[in-house]
Parts: C-alpha cells; structure tokens; sequence
C-alpha cells in the first residue's frame, strides 16, 4: 500500500465520533479512547463473526478492526453511512478492500512501522531456536530423556558465514539484515523493487533478483512479503525442493505464503532441516501435524506482542482519528496501490 497526502478532508460535524474496537487493546489505549471518543470496546475479547462486524459498520463513524478481521467489497459495500473511518490495528491491510472503500469515500489508516523491531527480533530468534535445534533440545530435556553432554549430541549449525535470504525486504526486512549482520551472515534478498545502493551497501547485502536462486543459495530463508494473489503458496513443493537439505525456513510474514502440505512433506522427509513459525495459514487452528515435528519450531504469532509496540500502535490510532475528526488528513492514510 502507498501512504499518500491529499487535500485535507472537510471538517468532521462531530466532536465526540462512535468509535468500535473490534479486540481488546492495552488498558491504557482504552481508558485515553474512551476520554476523547464515544467508544464500544470488546469486553470479552471474542473475535467478531462476519454478522457482528456488519453490524459494527452499521453504527459507528470509525471502526478499529485488527489484521484478524476481513473487511471485503461485500461488507463496505453494506458499512452504513456514518462509517467514515477504519483505523485498523496492524501495518498489514490485505484483510480491508482498500479500493473500495475508496470508492465509499471510507479512509483507511493502519500503525506502520510499530512492530518493525519486535518482529525483526523475533525473527532471529526463530533463526536461532532452528539453525541451532534449541527447540527439539529443550524438548528432551522437559521430558527427561537427556542422558548428558556428548560431543556429537543435538548438533545445529552456526549463523556465521551462512547466507539468509530474505524475501521481502521492506522495514521489517531490512531490520533483520542489520541484525543478521550481527551474527555474522552473509545477506542476499529479493525484493518487488531494488533497493538503493546506498542502503545495500549499509547492509552488506546482495540484490537476487532471480527468486529461485535465492532459495537454492540460502542456508536459511525468511520471509517478510505481502499475502496478495502474487505470493500465496510462494513456499511449496517446487519452491521446497530447490532449497539446500541443510537449510531452514522462517515465517514471521503471512500463513497464507506457505503451501503447508508441502512443508509438512519436505520437513518430515529430510528435504529441508527445519522450520521457524509464527503465523499460519488458518489461524488459529494449526495443522498438528506440524506441531509433532521435532524440527519446527512453532509460536502463536507473537511478532508483535510486546507492551512497547501495542502500545505505540494503540497511540497511533488514536492519532490519526483525532487527525481525521478535525478534518485533517491522518498521517498514516493508506490508498490503493497505484501500477
């Protein structure tokens, strides 16, 4: 999506608009909405069905909704008239319809960058919990089967000098780069557009633009991109089958980018050593199949969840509602993408 500044919106004809917030936010970001704004807040916390959130539309001038909550053509073409803003939780807007809210004359604005760190840092410690086997390990040790140190036990591969691919690389992208460096890595990464030489160069990083070499040179993989229609199941049978039998793959991004059958398939047969999961493909139900692998390592989306970065993002929306309610642009607007 490309954040754009227009002229500034007229004048809201209200001071204290009904906003809804689809989840619960931190305790601090509820009680500062509920002083400036005639708020419904989620008190129990149950993710709203597609009836609720219909209705939600139907009755408020702003909805805050999270990247868990589907906003398709359908429902904005069914919002009421006073919804004029969605203030989504998250950098991620593929779950909203942003054309056509467009066309409703809805704005919609989303917390980039609140994460960038949080994610970047659970990424690598993805990378290291499976390069280095930490999970299986930790696993033997809480059901009491380890028989000691040994020199040729529960062996894992180092980071330094092994080459991390990175798929995608934005803020989130670019922020594991500085962080691998760290360890030591070489890093080449594929992007939609060429970074700037100047910001290569910072990261000691290499432009693939041959996606499939990328996975076939990379000891470990990590993917930062988009789920839109161009990269969903980008990880799959063929794509698995290209890749070292030495290296991991690491999810931080999207579910929906990985084919999990294929993975299943690829991690039980030795294809590839191991992989590093936070997100998958139908939340929150996860295949238990990859839970009883002994070389994945599997997380419930936690790439955000700390105090620091929820608490930012709950500040930022409520930064770009005030904006909108006094008619301005809000700093974080989001628009179709423009090709």
């Amino acid at each position: 999506m490309t954040l754009v500044t227009e002229t500034p919106l007229a004048h809201s004809q209200f001071e204290r608009p009904r906003v809804i917030v689809t989840r619960r936010l931190l305790p601090a970001v509820e009680a500062r909405m509920a002083e400036l704004f005639d708020v419904v807040l989620n008190e129990d916390d149950r993710p709203m069905d597609r009836a609720a959130l219909a209705q939600a539309m139907s009755e408020c001038e702003v909805l805050v909704p999270t990247v868990t909550d589907r906003i398709d053509a359908e429902l904005i073409a069914q919002a009421g008239p006073r919804l004029g803003l969605i203030a989504s939780f998250g950098a991620g807007t593929e779950h909203i319809d942003v054309a056509a809210a467009r066309a409703r004359d809805i704005v919609i604005t989303n917390t980039p960058g609140v994460f960038t760190d949080d994610t970047a840092d659970l990424t690598l410690a993805l990378i290291l919990f499976t390069a280095r086997r930490f999970g299986e390990s930790a696993s033997v040790l809480y059901r009491g089967e380890w028989t000691g140190w040994g020199p040729s036990a529960m062996l894992g591969q180092s980071l330094a000098g092994k080459t991390l691919g990175i798929v995608g690389m934005g803020r989130i992208g670019q922020a594991v780069a500085h962080r691998a460096r760290a360890f030591g890595m070489e890093i080449v990464y594929h992007n939609r557009h060429r970074l700037p030489a100047a910001i290569e160069s910072g990261f000691a990083a290499r432009y693939e633009g041959d996606l499939d070499q990328l996975f076939a040179e990379s000891d470990i993989v990590t993917l930062h991109c988009p789920a839109v229609p161009g990269t969903d199941h980008l990880i799959n049978a063929r794509t698995l089958g290209l890749m070292k039998p030495n290296a991991c793959l690491i999810n931080t991004g999207r579910g929906k980018l990985v084919d999990e059958d294929a993975l299943i398939a690829a991690l039980s047969s030795g294809r590839i050593a191991g992989a590093g999961l936070d997100v998958f493909a139908q939340e929150p139900a996860v295949d238990p199949r990859l839970l009883a692998l002994p070389n994945v390592v599997a997380l419930p989306h936690l790439g955000s969840a700390t105090h620091e970065g929820r608490g930012a993002a709950g500040e930022r929306i409520i930064a770009n509602i005030r904006f909108w309610v006094d008619g301005h642009r809000p700093p974080d607007q989001v628009l179709p993408e423009l090709t």
